[in-house]
């Protein structure tokens, strides 16, 4: 019995084919990143949104248990209130004299969220559970579309919103 001889199958694929799925894949990769930039600021914002209402809920509690006003402020290095309404750096509740109770910085990069205040403080009263009204407001490099407010009122209860305490179109 004669055999024929084997063929040679390449095996692999060609550069042609590799190339190909090469440019399918960077068409893909130029379609999909407006949709996950776009969650990824949504993520940056949520953070600062999820650390500011702890930060309120945090010193309302210590003036609560601890029987002495406390004041939630903005802070640059982490030690004392900067007493500016730009609270981007971080946020510091701090007790009547002076001392700190904690510090919670804050994940902003060059181009992350901005958190500002309508106060350059918001003070807890002890007891009463009482605390003064402020508007904290969030915002990113997509503007006031995207931006939101965490409104604290007088009773001292946070809550989160697409709009100000007015009801108004939040500004950036």
């Amino acid at each position: 019995m004669i055999r024929a001889p084997k063929r040679h199958v390449p095996s692999g694929y060609s550069l042609l084919e590799l190339l190909a799925a090469l440019a399918l894949v960077a068409i893909l990769a130029v379609i999909a990143y407006p949709g996950f930039a776009a969650l990824l600021l949504d993520s940056r914002r949520d953070a600062v949104v999820s650390i500011t209402v702890h930060a309120v809920h945090a010193a309302r509690q210590f003036a609560a248990a601890r029987g002495e006003s406390m004041q939630l402020c903005g802070s640059r290095d982490a030690q004392r209130c900067s007493g500016q309404g730009d609270w981007s750096a971080g946020l510091l509740v701090v007790g009547s004299g002076g001392a700190v109770f904690r510090s919670l910085p804050l994940p902003t990069r060059d181009q992350g969220p901005r958190l500002r205040s309508n106060r350059p403080a918001i003070t807890f009263d002890p007891g009463s559970s009482f605390a003064s009204p402020a508007t904290l407001t969030i915002c990113d490099r997509r503007g006031s579309d995207a931006a939101r407010a965490i409104i604290v009122s007088r009773s001292s209860r946070p809550r989160v919103s697409e709009r100000d305490a007015g009801n108004r179109p939040l500004q950036c």
